[in-house]
């Protein structure tokens, strides 16, 4: 099974549905995206689609609701936790500008004061 999200007008995942391996497969047995594509929209109308993995293999990351396509990039990229966290332009993954604690204690992040603060 292979994982395909609808995004809207601006790229933000609105949907992520699943499509069957049969639906997907070529003739030599490889997966194809555009045949998932046709897939889709012959079931729900015309949709912008683009298929995400768990794993990651494709796109960086796996698409969530609310994540964003960025085709520059071909990475979903999730929304901006806090506003002073970068982006990993590699990995496309939000970084906290203060690493998080290597204790066995649980934190959470103080936007305010720039740090983790103790559960």
């Amino acid at each position: 099974m292979a994982h395909f999200t609808k995004l809207d007008s601006n790229n933000i995942v609105t949907e992520v549905l699943v499509v069957p391996n049969d639906v997907l497969l070529k003739a030599d047995g490889t997966e194809s995206e555009l045949k998932g594509k046709q897939y889709l929209n012959a079931l729900f109308g015309s949709s912008t689609w683009v298929q995400t993995s768990y794993n990651g293999t494709i796109r960086k990351n796996y698409a969530g609701l609310g994540y964003k396509y960025d085709s520059t990039r071909d990475a979903f990229i999730s929304p901006q936790p806090y506003d002073s966290w970068t982006l990993d332009e590699e990995t496309c993954v939000w970084v906290c500008p203060v690493s998080y604690p290597n204790d066995g204690e649980q934190y959470t992040w103080n936007e305010e004061n720039q740090s983790w603060d103790l559960i």
